[in-house]
């Protein structure tokens, strides 16, 4: 399992994810209205490519494994919470 971590400059709360977003991932955590944190055993470019074609053309995506549990505050509630449980 690997913990991604994603930013785009679209609104991920106004696309209603992770609801709407279907691939190849076990969870999709919005943590801010552009971050979010993927859960998948997944490549890099596979989660990379299936957000890329999930979010409207034209926005800005970078996609990046996280290493360690991250530092972090300001979070949707439950944010740190899920990340600790994957990085036990």
């Amino acid at each position: 399992m690997t913990v991604y971590v994603a930013w785009t400059s679209a609104d991920l709360h106004q696309l209603d994810l992770p609801t709407d977003l279907a691939g190849p991932w076990r969870e999709v955590v919005v943590a801010a209205d552009e971050l979010a944190f993927v859960d998948s055993e997944e490549t890099l470019s596979a989660v990379y490519h299936a957000l890329k074609w999930s979010l409207p053309e034209g926005v800005a995506l970078t996609v990046a494994p996280v290493a360690d549990l991250p530092k972090a505050k300001g979070l949707r509630r439950g944010t740190n919470s899920w990340l600790r449980a994957r990085f036990r």
